[in-house]
């Protein structure tokens, strides 16, 4: 994501002759949100904005200032990925991939061969390296707290083979059973559910608002408006709502995961 709007408030900030700190308690926003603006890891609200304007009586500079709602974030995952390390609570959603931070080394792999244009073996050993490193905020025992709702179709689609995907539900249902993380299935027999345009990724913070990510072909959006992440938590909850109880989930999982193992 280009920092252009992180450098200009920086500029702007500085030329006021504020602390970072100073600039929190003037627009009533925390230190630490602020710095993540200007270090190109979040996109201020609107309202941030203008009360950024307001404290650094620039107008309204930093408000028109804004990236366009519908732009695609341009490098497109990489903010996701670091807001993803700092977040306290995780919500996913998948809707035909097992999610980033669940994936084993081999559905990685088997996922990063089936793109386009294609890639070389290094660059996908690259990419795999990265994935697995993502995977890490899952070593501490509670944090960030992890929910995982997934589409069947992720279940069901043999991506890598039988033995790689046996292996690979086998590892989620490991984490489920170990309290790690929560699991849902939407099952087929639902029908449609609001969550089918795209796979969604909500999370939580400490000291920051909440924001979305979702994605689709070749492409990707950090959601920041307070208004628009309420409606994705919205859409979020209500394909909860219909999906099968942990315990269900579960058994359906690992009886997935028993067929793909006997194809293998």
């Amino acid at each position: 994501m280009s920092n252009t709007y992180g450098d200009w408030l920086r500029a702007q900030r500085e030329a006021a002759g504020l602390t970072q700190q100073q600039l929190a308690v003037a627009a009533v926003m925390t230190r630490s949100h602020i710095a993540h603006i200007e270090a190109g890891r979040r996109v201020p609200s609107k309202e941030d904005a203008r009360r950024l304007d307001k404290a650094l009586n620039t107008g309204n500079v930093l408000t028109s200032f804004l990236p366009h709602d519908d732009v695609a974030v341009a490098d497109y995952f990489e903010p996701a990925r670091q807001l993803e390390q700092q977040a306290t609570m995780i919500r996913e959603f998948a809707l035909s991939f097992v999610p980033g931070i669940l994936q084993t080394e081999r559905y990685a792999r088997a996922v990063l061969r089936i793109g386009f244009p294609p890639v070389s073996e290094e660059e996908r050993d690259r990419t795999v390296v990265t994935r697995l490193e993502r995977s890490k905020i899952l070593a501490d025992p509670v944090m960030p707290v992890v929910w995982a709702l997934l589409d069947e179709a992720v279940l069901r689609r043999p991506i890598g083979g039988p033995d790689v995907m046996a292996e690979q539900i086998t590892h989620i249902v490991r984490l489920a059973e170990g309290e790690r993380i929560r699991v849902h299935v939407v099952p087929f027999g639902l029908g449609g559910h609001p969550l089918m345009q795209s796979m969604l990724t909500l999370m939580w913070f400490e000291d920051q608002p909440p924001a979305a990510y979702a994605e689709g072909l070749r492409m990707g959006k950090v959601h920041d408006s307070p208004a628009v992440v309420e409606q994705l938590q919205g859409a979020y909850d209500l394909a909860l709502g219909d999906a099968l109880p942990l315990k269900e989930s579960l058994a359906l999982m690992r009886a997935t995961a028993k067929e793909f193992g006997h194809h293998g």
